[in-house]
């Protein structure tokens, strides 16, 4: 048995550590750039089709929100709106992975109790590699897992959370972008991001030679800071990676943004964030408070 198959039980004070990080790598880098690390989660059990199978039919039934899957040609600048579904259920369309050219997401795999040990060993880690204060900073916390047909692409995008993106079993390439390149990723897109298009990130082919490709295989893994732009191809094998991510507490990034981009509505051409502090210091309740009167006037919770 593995030391990752002792998750399912209780945690051992021998247990080797999951993720194999550079320290001095980690701090310079750190939600500032994506670098590679290694860990020890491919082989585990956790990740094996039939128990994820098992988790897939779990969240199906009592989080179907969790869980997200399609099957289909797919290009790179494609919005995740128009993706074909799947015609099979969930735990067919895994049994079926291999053919069915799909892409299978299970949110919040925490909420079983294996993975959410496997969580909070992961994140005991990076609290341990980042240095006091940053737990404090931390929201949200989750384990994501997706299941990738051989050849199948995941589209250009940007995200929310800072990733731990882990390679268990099969090859992929991600492609990697400069999220300050305002080439690749303007700031109109950063304000329609952030205020009301989870999809607002546009891929530009002509730029695609500034990714970062790098091949990502079992027991290789690539730190992603937030709204890093990027997409995946997967090799000619079933694909199974782990996200371990998480949210920042401090919303600084989300209501600049949203200031921005209601001031570019009024006719203002705006600073981008973090060039006059004097003006940042206005806008981050400008754009609170003008995002949160949205979603109130459509009828939705605010939040981030």
């Amino acid at each position: 048995m593995s030391d990752l198959q002792l998750l399912d039980r209780e945690p051992s004070a021998e247990a080797k550590s999951i993720l194999d990080m550079d320290r001095a790598v980690f701090r310079d880098s750190f939600e500032r750039r994506h670098f590679t690390l290694g860990h020890a989660l491919a082989g585990s059990e956790l990740f094996q089709l039939p128990r994820l199978i098992e988790l897939a039919r779990d969240t199906a039934e009592t989080r179907p929100t969790d869980l997200y899957f399609d099957a289909g040609d797919i290009e790179i600048g494609q919005r995740w709106a128009s993706s074909p579904k799947s015609s099979f259920p969930i735990d067919e369309t895994i049994r079926r992975i291999e053919t069915a050219r799909a892409w299978i997401i299970l949110r919040q795999a925490e909420r079983a109790s294996a993975y959410g040990k496997l969580l909070e060993a992961c994140m005991a880690e990076i609290f341990a590699a980042a240095g006091p204060g940053i737990e404090k900073r931390i929201s949200k916390r989750e384990v994501i897992i997706f299941i990738t047909s051989p050849r199948r692409i995941t589209t250009y995008h940007i995200d929310r959370q800072c990733n731990f993106i882990l390679q268990v079993h099969g090859d992929k390439q991600i492609n990697v972008f400069d999220r300050n390149d305002r080439d690749v990723l303007p700031e109109r897109e950063l304000e329609q991001f952030w205020t009301v298009d989870n999809n607002a990130a546009i891929y530009k082919p002509q730029l695609q030679d500034r990714a970062d490709v790098i091949t990502l295989r079992p027991g290789l893994g690539v730190h992603l800071p937030v709204n890093a732009p990027h997409w995946l191809q997967n090799g000619d094998d079933i694909s199974i990676t782990v996200s371990i991510n998480f949210q920042f507490l401090d919303q600084e990034r989300a209501s600049l943004y949203r200031a921005n981009f209601f001031l570019r509505k009024l006719g203002i051409d705006p600073v981008p964030p973090w060039v006059s502090p004097a003006r940042d210091a206005w806008k981050r309740p400008f754009g609170d408070l003008a995002y949160r009167i949205r979603q109130v006037t459509r009828g939705r919770t605010p939040g981030a």
